[in-house]
């Protein structure tokens, strides 16, 4: 009675699996039917895991790695197979694609999208809610963690951090928990609501405190969350940055401020400490040269003259050079190439997916006649996998039909992009506190 069941379920995974693939964007359901060739992107990522999650000799700082590879090499499918991995270990793992809503040059926004975009081995539901939910009072990893937020010496955080804390532990406000634990997760709130809540919890002489500079708090916000991530019981924190070459499109400006947050979120740039963070970003294989050399936009010399110009409003960026160095030697030297593919992993990789079209519409998808591959996209897995899914899709429809694929290369550009040239305002993301 039960394999009717088993088959429906199986057949609306590989239905699911197939249209992610149809699209270019692989889930989770579409990385486990293929499995995964990158043995040593694998192998690195479970040594820093195995670090960052050692509570013996936890490390300084983040820990990180960049993969690159060309346009449609699998590098989000290496990332999808990743997150699977990360959660199996017992990591909170979000995964953030660069994009125009999420310029990597600003913390606050890519920090917000990762919370709002986390996921839990063990729980389906949004993220701060959670773990806030898995905060216990009464235990030791608790106490710890709020000896440390109140520790400012140690933190380096807000007394807002401790004080919203404090306010959450022990309040009966659940509406008032709610916004501090969005707080916690990238939104707005009130000073003087924190404030009522330690008035009304008798603790209001305890911490006296004012809004934070709304350009200071998503490296508290970031630092406080990896923690608050190991006090709710996991090993830390695993993000995934997907396509940072959108980058090549922002101004030189922003492009130098993208730099040094690549080098902060790989823990490599000097006084941010992050933990049990670890970060995980895939690039182009042709950026650096497009971007970075000399033979293309040239950014490893002029990018920290333009991070040194005074600015009409606000203070200027001289502090963040040094970083902005360290994430192009990264992006340049330090990027772990995907694994090139060969003619037997496509034909493998062919092969698995004919058995999920069959399962996915109980059809007995043909073999399809071998393409002739050169040296470009043809070799590509992403084109493969597409042109084979449209042929099935066309014999299915019509036995007689008689599918021949054309394809045009696509190539990302790094031209400068009007729309993502803009700068905005350090607290653009509406993000602070208010009095």
């Amino acid at each position: 009675m039960e394999q009717p069941m088993e088959n429906t379920n199986r057949a609306l995974a590989c239905r699911r699996a197939l249209e992610a693939l149809r699209n270019g964007v692989p889930n989770g359901e579409a990385v486990k039917m293929l499995g995964c060739n990158q043995p040593q992107a694998e192998a690195r990522f479970a040594d820093l895991l195995a670090k960052a999650g050692d509570m013996e000799s936890p490390p300084p700082s983040a820990l990180g790695m960049l993969v690159s590879g060309d346009f449609g090499s699998g590098k989000s499918h290496l990332l999808t197979h990743l997150e699977r991995q990360a959660l199996a270990d017992g990591f909170v793992c979000s995964k953030v694609a660069v994009s125009k809503e999420t310029p990597l040059y600003d913390l606050g926004k890519v920090f917000k999208s990762a919370m709002d975009n986390g996921l839990m081995p063990d729980r389906s539901g949004r993220l701060i809610e959670e773990l806030g939910q898995r905060l216990r009072p009464r235990q030791d990893a608790y106490d710890d963690f709020f000896h440390w937020a109140d520790d400012a010496g140690l933190s380096g955080l807000s007394p807002m951090f401790p004080a919203s804390l404090m306010v959450h532990k022990l309040s009966k406000d659940l509406e008032l928990n709610n916004e501090i634990e969005a707080f916690w997760a990238g939104d707005r709130i009130r000073v003087a609501r924190v404030k009522g809540g330690l008035r009304d919890i008798g603790r209001l002489q305890s911490y006296g405190f004012s809004a934070p500079k709304a350009a200071e708090l998503p490296p508290q916000r970031m630092r406080f969350a990896v923690e608050l991530i190991k006090a709710a019981g996991y090993k830390g924190w695993v993000v995934l940055l997907d396509e940072i070459e959108l980058i090549g499109q922002y101004s030189q400006l922003q492009r130098g401020r993208s730099y040094a947050e690549v080098a902060r979120w790989l823990g490599q740039s000097a006084g941010h400490s992050y933990p049990g963070l670890v970060t995980v970003g895939a690039v182009t294989d042709d950026f650096a040269a497009a971007v970075i050399s000399a033979d293309g936009k040239k950014d490893r010399d002029y990018v920290d003259l333009k991070l040194a110009e005074p600015r009409k409003r606000g203070p200027g960026y001289n502090d963040l050079i040094p970083s902005a160095k360290t994430g192009m030697d990264l992006l340049e030297w330090e990027c772990l190439p995907l694994n090139p593919l060969t003619d037997d992993d496509i034909r493998g990789t062919l092969e698995t997916l004919r058995g999920i079209y069959r399962d996915a519409y109980e059809w007995p998808a043909p073999p399809l006649p071998e393409r002739a591959r050169g040296a470009g996209h043809q070799q590509l897995m992403r084109y493969n996998v597409r042109a084979a899914i449209n042929e099935w899709d066309l014999l299915r429809l019509d036995p007689d039909a008689q599918p021949d694929t054309e394809s045009t290369e696509f190539r990302p550009g790094y031209e400068e992009n009007p729309d993502l040239e803009r700068e905005t305002p350090d607290d653009a993301d509406g993000a602070g506190a208010r009095e």
